[in-house]
């Protein structure tokens, strides 16, 4: 299975830089994991919000095919403990998931297009987080669950 994570805007944080860095490092030791940060919107601030996801919009569904299991990463969506999303995973890759596409939107969420065409949304959190964060929030996650599903000491419970 191939996980890739969809970002938009660049992370203008050195610490969280650094942080992602690590676990990005740690994955690829698990999973064919690939980050694609998408380029802020030109002149953003000149848009509506309406503009500005639409805009959004385009540069993320460029970076899905159709085949891909997308998974938005929203504030409305199921929420899970590390070790129920290791089953999670573990479920993805026993349904022979070829991509699953995981999608962190701007400051101001998804446009409708996106909602449909994504298979389904996952939560991090009921509490906000910038979209830099949920990037290192994530990832952590994402790691910690297949030290789950391979036994390995990461994980306390």
């Amino acid at each position: 299975m191939n996980i890739k994570l969809i970002v938009v805007g660049k992370n203008a944080e050195k610490y969280l830089t650094e942080a992602l860095d690590i676990y990005l490092k740690r994955l690829v030791h698990y999973v064919n994991f690939e980050m694609i940060v998408l380029p802020d919107v030109k002149n953003a601030k000149t848009l509506s919000v309406a503009e500005l996801k639409d805009k959004e919009a385009e540069l993320i569904l460029k970076q899905t095919a159709k085949a891909d299991k997308v998974v938005l990463l929203d504030e409305k969506g199921k929420e899970y403990s590390s070790v129920e999303f290791s089953k999670y995973l573990e479920k993805q890759m026993n349904a022979s998931v070829r991509t699953l596409a995981f999608v962190v939107g701007g400051a101001f969420g998804f446009s409708e297009r996106v909602y449909a065409q994504a298979t389904e949304k996952l939560s991090i959190s009921k509490m906000t987080f910038s979209h830099q964060m949920i990037r290192l929030l994530f990832v952590e996650q994402l790691y910690r669950g297949f030290t789950i599903l391979k036994g390995e000491p990461y994980h306390n419970e």
